[in-house]
């Protein structure tokens, strides 16, 4: 499995939020809401230079909007589907906006098993002595074909 530790910069992101909880995801209904809409957010997304979108995330925080790990072993707290935007875009009614704050991470690429990857990726951290220091952030990059990263924080930038 790909693991590089990596400086994850500030990122906006526009999407649609939900609240997950023990025994409850919002991520899949969320998407499905997204994806139905993403004309409204369309020009919003941030291009590469041959116009394909940075990023598409699954954004997650602590309840308290702090970018903190989910608690309750990963099943509590906000979980935000969209695509990456300028700082300076604002979201069109009925989308929210959050700006992920920079961090050093261990990034691992999803190969197959999303579950297996999140669990290396905790792994990586514990072997290299290091705290988890943030939500655990999810980035398909649709110039890879859709690749997922998972993006596991362990020290504010």
């Amino acid at each position: 499995m790909e693991i590089v530790t990596c400086e994850l910069p500030a990122v906006s992101v526009i999407g649609m939020e939900g609240e997950a909880r023990p025994g409850h995801s919002p991520a899949s209904a969320l998407w499905e809401k997204a994806n139905t809409r993403f004309g409204e957010v369309e020009a919003l997304a941030l291009r590469d230079e041959n116009g394909v979108p940075v990023g598409v995330w699954g954004a997650m925080s602590d309840l308290s909007r702090s970018f903190l790990p989910w608690e309750d072993g990963f099943s509590r707290g906000l979980y935000l589907a969209g695509v990456q935007a300028s700082p300076e875009a604002l979201p069109p009614e009925g989308w929210v906006k959050w700006t992920l704050p920079a961090f050093a991470c261990l990034r691992v690429k999803v190969e197959e098993d999303y579950a297996a990857a999140f669990q290396a990726g905790l792994g990586e951290l514990e072997r290299r002595g290091l705290a988890l220091a943030g939500a655990v952030q999810d980035c398909h990059r649709p110039a890879e074909g859709g690749q997922l990263y998972l993006f596991f924080p362990f020290k504010r930038l």
